[in-house]
């Protein structure tokens, strides 16, 4: 029996790599099934690890501008030999941030730019960024100004890389950009669908985890709209009310404006791992993540394993941290779900346990397949 495993990190507990390697391990115990490992995930924590398990690439380390303006050594990675994967919050990050200097005025997503940059200067001619994570409400200004355009307030005077700064924006100068972003395919992994503004955009939904007041949230929005339809004017576009433009407190706004394409950030993980032919070729697939409910089914990677595997009439197993009271919704996509639990613990007990819960859930399941074989 062909299984392919391909499964989200359990958050907190285990990485998507160790979840798809403790199942293996599981399977190996008790049987001498052939075994894919897939690990998956949304665009967010952990899309390098998932897309290096799979296939050749390297890691590139460097120095950046962190999200308060610091150097900050992180990493990025290149596969294919001309594809950089940029996690966004590996560079502008809000766990970069403690709780206590939270506030969208003094963050940043220039290092984001600069990582960009060091991409190119590699010759990588697409990137794949993934945008989930981020401490910032900038609407990408930094991340544009690492990459050359200048932003000026009401006396021409040249504006930094913060957010403070983005309230003070009168005008844009792209003359400047790297030119070599022409001709990059940007591939932004997104998996949500918020405009820039307005009470479902960038500030309004997501400036209160960053750090934002209630004014706060008020006069961000306000300059986020006046930035974007300066920018559109330069660029003769109309991008700010695209699905995602509101990603990442607006660097979906500002990776449309340099030609990028939002994609679901699983399918674009699935792609680059080839996980549809291996799914082709299985005969179960096994996925999960840290808690499943109805939100699996939008955008999730469990939940884009279960299309792929419904759409070859392959069954998809579920298998999770912990399942919401309603799993009605998933019972329509999965051939079955399942929790690691499995006796009375605690959430800090099933977190310290969580390999052991599920190497032995992995083996139950296993067993009952084989005996239906």
């Amino acid at each position: 029996m062909n299984i392919v495993i391909a499964p989200d990190s359990y958050k907190g507990s285990l990485t998507a790599t160790e979840v798809a390697e403790t199942m293996q391990n599981a399977i190996k115990e008790i049987s001498d099934d052939h075994v894919i490992i897939k690990p998956m995930a949304d665009g967010g924590d952990g899309t390098i690890e998932a897309i290096l398990s799979s296939g050749e690439g390297k890691l590139i380390h460097l120095k950046t501008t962190g999200p308060l303006g610091e150097p900050v050594n992180t990493y990025y990675a290149i596969i294919n030999q001309k594809t950089a994967v940029i996690e966004t919050a590996l560079h502008a990050g809000i766990i970069q941030v403690p709780d206590k200097d939270r506030n969208p005025e003094n963050t940043t997503t220039y290092g984001i730019g600069e990582a960009i940059n060091d991409a190119i200067d590699k010759g990588c001619q697409t990137i794949i960024a993934g945008l989930g994570g981020s401490a910032t409400n900038d609407g990408g200004l930094g991340m544009l100004q690492a990459l050359g355009l200048r932003a000026y307030d009401n006396n021409h005077n040249e504006l930094g890389p913060y957010g403070k700064d983005l309230l003070a924006v009168e005008s844009v100068d792209i003359t400047e950009l790297n030119p070599k972003l022409k001709s990059i395919d940007f591939k932004i992994a997104c998996d949500v669908d918020n405009p820039l503004c307005g009470p479902n955009g960038a500030t309004a939904i997501y400036g209160p985890q960053k750090g934002a007041s209630e004014s706060q949230i008020i006069t961000f929005d306000q300059a986020l709209q006046k930035y974007a339809d300066i920018l559109e004017a330069k660029l003769n576009t109309s991008i700010k009310d695209f699905p995602g433009a509101g990603a990442a407190g607006g660097l979906g706004f500002a990776f449309l404006a340099l030609g990028g394409k939002l994609e679901s950030g699983a399918q674009l993980i699935a792609t680059a791992t080839n996980l549809e032919e291996a799914i082709k070729n299985a005969d179960i697939i096994i996925t999960g993540e840290g808690q499943s409910d109805e939100q699996t089914l939008f955008g999730k990677a469990p939940g884009y394993v279960a299309d792929l595997a419904n759409k070859y009439q392959k069954p998809a197993i579920l298998l999770s941290g912990s399942l919401g009271n309603n799993i009605d919704p998933l019972r329509q996509k999965f051939a079955g779900c399942f929790s690691i639990i499995n006796k009375p613990l605690s959430l800090q007990e099933c977190m310290d346990n969580s390999k052991e819960l599920l190497r032995e859930q992995t083996k139950q399941i296993c067993s009952l397949i084989q005996k239906f074989q």
